[in-house]
C-alpha cells in the first residue's frame, strides 16, 4: 500500500486510532461531526470535505462506523465510497457489525480490485491511541499484507483467525458475549456485596485478588462503583454499545440454532439500562439496573 491513509468515523475509536496513524501516515480524516474533524486536525490528521475526498488516493481505509447499516450505506450508496477508492486499496473495518453481508460486501469490493480486511477491535480509546489494541483478523493474504503496516501501528496484538472476510466478525462475537456478560456479572456480584452488607470497594479488592477476577470485573468494577456519583463514571465505552453488540450474538446464536441463555440474560440488562436513559452512560453503569442505590449511597 502506499501511505496514504484515510479514516472514515472520527468517534471515540475513530479519533485515536487516526492520531496513533498519522505519526506514521500521511492521514485524511472524515466525520459527519464537523467538530470531530477539526479536533482530529488539532492531532495532525488532514481535514476531508467528504468522505469520498478522504478515500480519493488512499491505499488503505479505516472505517471506524458503528453497524453494518451504516457500512453498507458508506460504501454502496448513491454518494458511497466505493467508486472513488483507489485499484488495489484495503478497505480496513475495524467496526463490530456482526457476520451478515460481509461476505456480499468483500465480492463487491473485489469486482472493482479493491479488498476488504475484516479486523475488529478491542481495547478502548486511550489503547487505540497508544497502538495497543488487540485486533482479530480476517481476510484474504494479499489484503492482509497490505494492510499489516497499518494494523500493525495500532495494535499490540494482531490475531489472524482466517483467510475469509466475516472471521474476524466471527470471532469478534464471541469477544463480546464473555465481555457483555462479564460486565453483567460484575454488576450483579457488586450489587449483591451492598445488599450483603459488605464495604464494595474492599469486596473489589478481595475479587480481583483471587480466582473470581475477569478483566471486566477489575476494568468495569471501579467504574460501576463511581455510576452512583453526581456525574457518573467516564465514558471509556458507552453502555448502548453493548445492546447493539450483545444484539448481535443473540442472532448468531440463533442463527446457529445454539441455546445462549446466559448471554440473553446479559442482553436484557442492557436493554433496560437503555430504557432507563443510560445508554449513553458507561456500559459498568448497568449494576444501576441491578440496584438503583446502593446501601453505602444511601447512608452517605
Amino acid at each position: 500500500m502506499n501511505s496514504n491513509v484515510a479514516v472514515i468515523g472520527l468517534g471515540a475509536m475513530g479519533l485515536p486510532m487516526a492520531t496513533r496513524l498519522a505519526e506514521r501516515f500521511e492521514v485524511r480524516g472524515f466525520d459527519l461531526a464537523a467538530e470531530r474533524i477539526a479536533l482530529a486536525a488539532e492531532h495532525g490528521v488532514a481535514p476531508a470535505a467528504s468522505a469520498a475526498d478522504a478515500v480519493s488516493g488512499a491505499g488503505a481505509v479505516l472505517v471506524a462506523v458503528r453497524t453494518g447499516e451504516q457500512l453498507h450505506q458508506l460504501l454502496f450508496a448513491d454518494n458511497g465510497i466505493a467508486p472513488h477508492l483507489a485499484k488495489g486499496a484495503v478497505v480496513i473495518l475495524t467496526s463490530t457489525v456482526g457476520t451478515d453481508g460481509i461476505g456480499e460486501i468483500a465480492y463487491r469490493l473485489n469486482a472493482q480490485d479493491a479488498h476488504l480486511v475484516d479486523a475488529p477491535l478491542s481495547g478502548g480509546p486511550v489503547r487505540a491511541g497508544e497502538g495497543d489494541l488487540l485486533i482479530v483478523v480476517g481476510a484474504e493474504p494479499a489484503a492482509l499484507e497490505s494492510a499489516r503496516p497499518v494494523l500493525d501501528q495500532l495494535a499490540s496484538t494482531l490475531s489472524i483467525v482466517g483467510d475469509r472476510p466475516g472471521d474476524g466478525q466471527a470471532l469478534k462475537t464471541v469477544n463480546q458475549l464473555l465481555c457483555g456478560v462479564h460486565i453483567a456479572a460484575a454488576a450483579e456480584a457488586l450489587a449483591l456485596a451492598d445488599a450483603l452488607g459488605l464495604d464494595t470497594e474492599r469486596t473489589l479488592e478481595a475479587l480481583t485478588a483471587g480466582a473470581a477476577n475477569s478483566f471486566m470485573l477489575g476494568n468495569r468494577g471501579p467504574r460501576a462503583l463511581q455510576a452512583y456519583d453526581e456525574d457518573g463514571a467516564e465514558v471509556l465505552s458507552r453502555l448502548d454499545i453493548f445492546v447493539k453488540d450483545m444484539g448481535i450474538v443473540g442472532k448468531a446464536a440463533r442463527g446457529a440454532h445454539l441455546a445462549a441463555p446466559v448471554a440473553a440474560a446479559a442482553e436484557q440488562l442492557f436493554l433496560l439500562g437503555e430504557a432507563q436513559g443510560l445508554g449513553e452512560a458507561d456500559d459498568s453503569a448497568v449494576i444501576r439496573v441491578v440496584a438503583p442505590q446502593l446501601r453505602e449511597k444511601k447512608e452517605a
